[in-house]
């Protein structure tokens, strides 16, 4: 027994160990996202029996995620419902227009992509060096909307996640002075249409991690997606800063969203400050005014807090 045939097979040991580990970690990972988007869809009831559920596909890691997990789901979940996958392509030069029916074949899901040269449209339009987004979005809002429709759709899926509906929040508060998210479940603007974002509770991180074990045939965005001034992409990188420095504030944040206080915040019109009156009891949710708010035991790790002494 030579010395070079141990270490060869110590090294084919420790391979499968780690394509072991590393097979258990995509299990998890797979049950984590299935277990999110599950809860998503019951907490806010965005599928329910008979549903026909147009699920938009873009090309890029979200709607390929959702996709696949809704397929996984579909076959597990108590009710009955349909998926059909559906793209818009936009005309954009360069655009692998085989890649997503090559795809969408093998899958074996029914699918309908729409051409619709949207992208002449934006170019023309938007001044050079302009954002593209606000036109494109309601360009392509307006197709998805009418083939939904065209499809007999009762619900159309959007591909946004944790991450897109924190960066919306502060994009609102930054930019138009509105305490505003990006819902998981609303009526379109055209009336006609439930839009639902199955992964609202899902971290971007976490589709990232699954596109490379899925593998999935990623392609670009030429238009919105490759301009780097985005106020999207700074808000984005500044959320994604604070995650580094403090593990666990998106989530906190994301938290906050659904803990509303509005008796605690300045909108007369979701809370009656002009008819407030003393009533003589009790309220234990009452504002505590002479009291110090009590952050000591902060659940976000590595914020520190600074205790400050009567005087």
């Amino acid at each position: 027994m030579s010395a070079q045939w141990i270490d060869d097979k110590l090294e084919s040991s420790a391979r499968v160990q780690n394509s072991m580990k590393i097979e258990r970690e995509d299990h998890k990972l797979e049950k984590r996202l299935c277990r999110e988007v599950g809860r998503a869809i019951v907490d806010f009831n965005m599928i329910e029996e008979g549903d026909k559920v147009m699920v938009c596909v873009s090309g890029g890691k979200d709607s390929y995620a959702m996709l696949d997990i809704l397929l996984k789901l579909q076959k597990r979940a108590p009710i009955n419902f349909e998926l059909v996958a559906v793209n818009l392509d936009q005309k954009q030069p360069g655009f692998p227009e085989h890649v997503l029916p090559e795809y969408l074949s093998k899958l074996g899901v029914p699918f309908h992509i729409e051409n619709q040269d949207t992208y002449s449209i934006v170019t023309r339009v938007i001044p050079e060096g302009k954002t593209l987004c606000s036109l494109c979005s309601r360009l392509r809002r307006g197709i998805l909307y009418r083939v939904a429709g065209e499809l007999g759709c009762t619900k159309v899926a959007l591909g946004h996640h944790r991450d897109d509906m924190l960066q919306t929040f502060f994009l609102n508060m930054f930019f138009a002075a509105k305490l505003k998210g990006m819902p998981p479940k609303l009526v379109s603007d055209d009336g006609k249409n439930i839009v639902i974002r199955p992964m609202a509770y899902v971290a971007e991180k976490d589709l990232t991690r699954w596109a490379q074990v899925r593998d999935f045939p990623i392609i670009p965005c030429t238009l919105c997606g490759s301009q780097e001034n985005l106020q999207r992409k700074q808000v984005g990188n500044m959320l994604r800063e604070w995650e580094k420095k403090h593990p666990g504030r998106l989530e906190n944040m994301f938290s906050a969203l659904q803990n509303i206080v509005p008796s605690h915040l300045m909108d007369n019109k979701r809370h009656d400050f002009k008819g407030i009156k003393a009533t003589g009891v009790a309220d234990a949710d009452g504002d505590k005014a002479f009291d110090a708010e009590d952050f000591t035991e902060p659940s976000i790790p590595g914020l520190s807090v600074i205790a400050l002494k009567p005087r």
